[in-house]
């Protein structure tokens, strides 16, 4: 283990990295620290006798800025990983003794040549180049070590600790914008970000959308989704350069975490590792920040027109979540219909309105509200957004009707069998 510290620049005598000749060697002794902390508990308690959390730290702070050590800072990552899932203890000196959270955030800024136009706003250039495939790789092992560091971040104590996961929600944010060298990639970097997002005290969301700049609002074009019938409905808009804006706040972020939602169910296996960690993130979301969920239910539950089908069938994002609310996985189908729930400001009337009875019930019966009403949080109220198709149909619904057995065994509704057992019950009662 020594000598592969040594060989690694990761012993305390070794100042720079300076000599390029050296960088093989470093990496190559990284990837065998690698393996041995992986597969040895020796190496594994070993690694916390000689502090290896801090040196691995250290190197890190020499090569932060020089793009051309990835490889070396790549396999640094991934070793500080695996240090932080092998040992809990080290996620807490991470965290706090080597400040782990400023560090491996400015790693992942360097990854993806950030340049701030705002203090938790990035300069996105759509047309742009793709990552290179070593600063992917880089930039995903750096989301998967801070992952681990932040695994427990439920609750911010400090004005401190706001400012650096906000910082952190910035870049990650950047992260969703761009791409990777091919889909496999950008979805493998996109799912690691997710994951991390998840970790973020849900009060420094906020940085995942943000204001039009003067330049955006004077390129703005025509609405994608025009509502001619509700002329209070705010809008959907499209800039020239394609950026998704909803209220005058720029929703790019949170329109690529819905695309990559519906692309986790459409694959239609692992749901609960796949699906759930965006579905759960988009509802902490929708719940506490209001043009996040405005802009949701826009796109997942607009005005309802098609009254003739049943809401599971279809191939709209509606149908599909409304589909999960019937799944086999119980944590699948409770958080679908927990999302849902939510978009629709937790009122029993307006989930009922576009997912129907039958597929609401789980929820419902859990949530002790069968027989209607709302639920515990409070929403702001807005505007009638019922369609006149849906005003039309609404009278003849009959979501719900009680049925009972008749005397003779056939199905009837239910106020008509006891009608008719009252019946039987008096004719056959005893005048004595």
């Amino acid at each position: 283990m020594q000598i592969l510290l040594r060989l690694a620049k990761l012993t305390e005598s070794d100042d720079s990295l300076e000599k390029v000749s050296e960088f093989p060697v470093i990496v190559e002794s990284l990837k065998c620290l690698c393996n041995i902390v992986f597969n040895s508990q020796m190496a594994q308690q070993l690694s916390l006798e000689l502090n290896l959390a801090a040196k691995l730290c250290n190197l890190l702070r020499k090569c932060k800025d020089r793009k051309f050590i990835n490889d070396i800072k790549c396999f640094d990552l991934r070793l500080l990983f695996l240090l932080s899932l092998l040992h809990t203890d080290i996620r807490s000196q991470l965290r706090y003794e080597l400040q782990g959270l400023p560090l491996l955030t400015q790693i992942l800024e360097s990854a993806f040549s950030i340049k701030w136009t705002d203090e938790y706003e990035s300069a996105i250039d759509h047309n742009g180049p793709p990552l290179s495939p070593q600063e992917t790789d880089c930039a995903i092992e750096a989301l998967k070590a801070l992952f681990n560091v932040t695994v427990d971040s439920w609750k911010v104590h400090k004005e401190s600790d706001s400012h650096q996961f906000r910082v952190m929600a910035a870049v990650l944010r950047h992260c969703l914008l761009i791409i990777g060298p091919t889909e496999e990639k950008t979805e493998e970097l996109h799912s690691n970000a997710v994951n991390l997002l998840s970790n973020v005290p849900v009060s420094c969301l906020d940085v995942l959308i943000c204001p039009l700049t003067h330049e955006e609002t004077a390129q703005e074009g025509t609405t994608l989704d025009e509502q001619p019938s509700d002329k209070t409905a705010e809008k959907e808009t499209v800039l020239k350069n394609n950026t998704m804006v909803y209220n005058g706040m720029n929703m790019e972020a949170i329109h690529v975490l819905l695309s990559f939602m519906e692309k986790r169910i459409d694959k239609g296996s692992s749901y609960r590792e796949g699906l759930t960690p965006v579905l759960s993130l988009l509802t902490e979301c929708s719940r506490a920040h209001r043009n996040i969920r405005k802009f949701l239910k826009d796109q997942v539950l607009p005005p309802l027109r098609d009254v003739t089908n049943r809401p599971e069938v279809g191939s709209t994002v509606r149908n599909k979540l409304v589909r999960l609310m019937t799944h086999v996985d119980l944590g699948v189908k409770q958080i679908a219909a927990e999302f849902l729930f939510v978009l629709c400001k937790e009122r029993v009337d307006s989930l009922l309105k576009y997912t129907g009875y039958g597929n609401a019930a789980g929820l419902l019966a859990a949530r002790g509200l069968l027989a209607g009403g709302r639920g515990d949080n409070w929403y702001s109220e807005d505007e009638d957004t019922d369609t006149e198709e849906y005003k039309n149909a609404k009278p003849k619904e009959e979501l719900l009707k009680p049925m009972g057995l008749k005397p003779d065994g056939t199905i009837t509704p239910l106020e008509e069998a006891l009608n008719q057992y009252s019946v039987i019950e008096e004719t056959s009662s005893d005048t004595d």
